[in-house]
């Protein structure tokens, strides 16, 4: 299990634990699961799915060092 927090200059999205993480990486979508090595990765616009949830961004960036993963996030205005 990862420990995930989501957050956006206002509030925190998301904070709990999951078991996948999907991000919009620059060099292309992926998944982040338990053991994922240690990456820090600016985010562009598209979906980040922490399991069965949906957030819609316009940009952020993911840290994930030893299951924990730190989402910062810029939201869409109608997400």
């Amino acid at each position: 299990m990862l420990d995930c927090l989501v957050l956006n200059p206002r509030e925190i999205v998301f904070e709990g634990k999951a078991n996948s993480i999907i991000v919009p990486g620059e060099e292309g979508v992926f998944e982040i699961i338990s053991f994922h090595k240690r990456i820090l990765s600016r985010l562009l616009s598209g979906n980040v799915f922490v399991d069965d949830k949906n957030y819609r961004i316009r940009r952020g960036i993911v840290k994930v060092d030893q299951d924990k993963v730190t989402i910062i996030i810029e939201q869409d205005e109608q997400a």
